[in-house]
C-alpha cells in the first residue's frame, strides 16, 4: 500500500463530487493567540462535514457487481450522511444504522439524502449487532467510519488541499475520534513537508487516542461523555497504525475550552462549527505556549450542528 499515492488517486476520482473548500485566516484571531492560523472549512462540504470525501471515495471505487448490493453503516451522524449522498451519487441504496439519540439535524440529513435508516441502543454493542443484521437482511457492504482504507485516503484530500493553498505550515491539526481524518491527514501532512508537526485535538473526556498513542496499544473508549458526539468512537485499527508512525502528539481539551473555542470560531472567524470541530482550537487555547509563532494549519472537520444546540452549548459565554 502506498497511502500518499493513494490519496491523490482518491482526489482525482472525488473530484466531480465533493466541494474544494475554502481556506481562510482571522487576523483578530491570530492576534489574539499569537499565532498564523489557517481554516480549511469542511463544515461547508456537501453534506456537511469532510466524511463525504472518504465516503465517495469508498462508493466510487466499488466494482459494479458490489455496488448493486447497497452499502451499509453504523454513525452518529457524519458518516451516515455523507455516505447517503455518496451512494445517491451512485445510484445506489444505502442503509444507515444511527444511534436513537443521534442529534436530530443529523438524522434529516440521512433522509434527505435517501439513506435507510435503522434506530439502536446508543452503544458500540448495539450499534454493530444492529449492523449486522442489516447487512445480512440486506446484501449490502459495510463501509466503516474511518477504519477503511478508501476511507482513510478520502478523508487525506482535505490536508492536501489545505497544503496547497496556504502551506507549508509548522503544525498540521484535526480532531480524532476513529482517526479517518487525523491518519489521512498526518500521511498527506508528512508526505507534502516531513518537518511539519501532527498534532490532533481529543476531549479531556473522550481521550483514548491520546492515551493509546502514549501505551503503544489501542485504550478503547469506556463511554465517554463530551459535547463533541463525533469524537466519542475509539480508533480503529488501520487508523492506529498509520496514528502511531506519523502523529507526534495528540493534546487534549475540556469541556469548558471546547464550548469557548465554539464561540471563538464564530465570533473571530464567522464559522458556526459543530463541538467536534472546535477542539483542536481547544487545545491551542489551552497549551498557548506550545503554539505561540507557529503557522498552523487547522481542518474544521464539520457543521451539522443547529443555532438551537449552538446556544445552547455555548450559553453564557
Amino acid at each position: 500500500m502506498n497511502y500518499f499515492q493513494d490519496i491523490l488517486k482518491a482526489r482525482q476520482r472525488i473530484a466531480p463530487f465533493v466541494e474544494r473548500t475554502p481556506v481562510i485566516t482571522s487576523q483578530s484571531l491570530n492576534r489574539l493567540l499569537d499565532a498564523e492560523i489557517w481554516f480549511k472549512l469542511e463544515n461547508q462540504q456537501k453534506a456537511g462535514a469532510f466524511k463525504f470525501r472518504g465516503a465517495t471515495n469508498a462508493v466510487q471505487n466499488l466494482s459494479e457487481e458490489d455496488a448493486k448490493r447497497g452499502v451499509a453503516t453504523h454513525s452518529s451522524g457524519n458518516h451516515a450522511a455523507a455516505l447517503a449522498l455518496a451512494a445517491k451519487n451512485r445510484g445506489i441504496p444505502a442503509y444507515i444504522v444511527m444511534p436513537e439519540n443521534a442529534p436530530e439535524i443529523k438524522v434529516e440529513n440521512v433522509r434527505k439524502f435517501g439513506g435507510q435508516i435503522t434506530f439502536c441502543k446508543p452503544t458500540l454493542q448495539a450499534r454493530e449487532d444492529t449492523l449486522l443484521e442489516v447487512t445480512a437482511k440486506t446484501g449490502a457492504l459495510f463501509i466503516p467510519p474511518y477504519d477503511c482504507y478508501d476511507v482513510i485516503c478520502g478523508q487525506g484530500t482535505a490536508a492536501v488541499e489545505l497544503i496547497e493553498e496556504a502551506g507549508p505550515f509548522d503544525i498540521l491539526m484535526t480532531p480524532v475520534g476513529g482517526g479517518g481524518l487525523l491518519s489521512g491527514s498526518a500521511v498527506a501532512a508528512k508526505n507534502m513537508f516531513s518537518e511539519t508537526l501532527v498534532v490532533a485535538g481529543e476531549p479531556l473526556e473522550a481521550d483514548d487516542a491520546c492515551r493509546s498513542l502514549k501505551a503503544g496499544e489501542i485504550i478503547p473508549a469506556d463511554n465517554p461523555q463530551t459535547i463533541a458526539d463525533g469524537l466519542k468512537t475509539s480508533l480503529g485499527k488501520l487508523n492506529f497504525e498509520i496514528i502511531s508512525q506519523y502523529v507526534d502528539e495528540i493534546l487534549t481539551a475540556r469541556e469548558s475550552s471546547i464550548r469557548a473555542a465554539m464561540v471563538l470560531l464564530r465570533k473571530q472567524v464567522g464559522i458556526m462549527a459543530e463541538p467536534s470541530s472546535a477542539v483542536p482550537l481547544a487545545a491551542i487555547t489551552e497549551n498557548r505556549e506550545f503554539f505561540r509563532g507557529k503557522k498552523i494549519g487547522i481542518i474544521i472537520s464539520g457543521g451539522n450542528i443547529s443555532e438551537t444546540l449552538f446556544y445552547k452549548l455555548t450559553k453564557g459565554l
